[in-house]
């Protein structure tokens, strides 16, 4: 992937909330805690409510990329071509600079770089959400597999700041992450991906942990207090997934066609302005 500038959020992007930070001139600001590093659709936008839940605060999520900053996928992009296309450096200072106001990791693209972030934070706990395969496999292809392969997305991409930031990163993770076909060798990359982690990290050091577990297990690797009165969350649900993702392609779109009329009543005034100076100067 070619290295990309940051370029600024546009002013007439009025109807999607995103924000606007450039990582790259970020530092740390809060020391990274908890490595959740089970892959995507297993539970893990419900894990990190629950770890923001129990103070560890911020925890990133790929929605952080694709629906908070999106610039964020400028740093993604550049973790990318350093792992996959040997394209300059992604360290600790630069994972810093990515991740330096979290103190808890979960969900993709992260899980393309397990081995990175364990390397990268030594001190940090470790835990994966898993859940059976075959229920994953199903639940990943009606989602995000879906979703990084729909074509509105890449030509919404082709209009929007947001999205055109997202998409490439997106789609190059996912080629490279599941061998070019995630149909295909979804199954045989979770196992392995799995046994990787367990490979890296001690068991005793590493929690694998299944949603309907509750609160407890997880609260007693983490050392904290387990929450009162309150009901383990669930976020992110299959069946909305894919209106969400709709939505906010209207809302981008809608972004477009409002920059789109701006520019152009603008030109339109210009246009305007410099005929009736030539016809007042003529008429001279």
């Amino acid at each position: 992937m070619a290295f990309q500038p940051y370029t600024p959020k546009p002013i007439t992007d009025i109807f999607t909330n995103d924000t606007d930070i450039n990582r790259r001139e970020c530092r740390r600001v809060v020391p990274m805690r908890v490595l959740a590093l089970g892959l995507g659709r297993t539970g893990t936008a419900s894990l990190r409510t629950a770890l923001k839940t129990l103070g560890f605060d911020d925890c990133y999520h790929m929605m952080s990329a694709s629906v908070e900053n999106p610039p964020d996928c400028l740093m993604w992009s550049d973790a990318l071509a350093s792992k996959y296309d040997k394209k300059g450096t992604f360290g600790r200072e630069q994972w810093d600079s990515l991740l330096g106001h979290c103190q808890a990791v979960c969900d993709w693209p992260a899980v393309a770089f397990a081995k990175e972030l364990i390397e990268a934070y030594p001190e940090a706990k470790v835990l994966v959400t898993t859940r059976d395969v075959d229920s994953w496999h199903a639940s990943t292809m009606k989602t995000v597999n879906w979703r990084a392969t729909e074509s509105e997305l890449k030509l919404v991409s082709r209009f929007d700041w947001g999205a055109g930031l997202y998409q490439p990163m997106l789609s190059k993770f996912w080629h490279e992450f599941w061998d070019h076909d995630f149909e295909k060798h979804g199954k045989r990359r979770f196992v392995e991906y799995y046994d990787e982690i367990r490979s890296l990290v001690p068991a005793e050091n590493l929690l694998e942990y299944k949603m309907g577990e509750g609160w407890k297990p997880l609260c007693d690797f983490l050392e904290v207090p387990v929450p009162e009165g309150l009901s383990f969350p669930r976020t992110n649900d299959t069946d909305g997934f894919v209106d969400r993702c709709r939505r906010r392609n209207r809302m981008q779109m809608m972004n477009v066609l409002f920059r789109a009329t701006v520019v152009g009543g603008s030109l339109a005034a210009v246009v305007l302005g410099v005929t009736m100076s030539v016809r007042r100067f003529w008429r001279r």
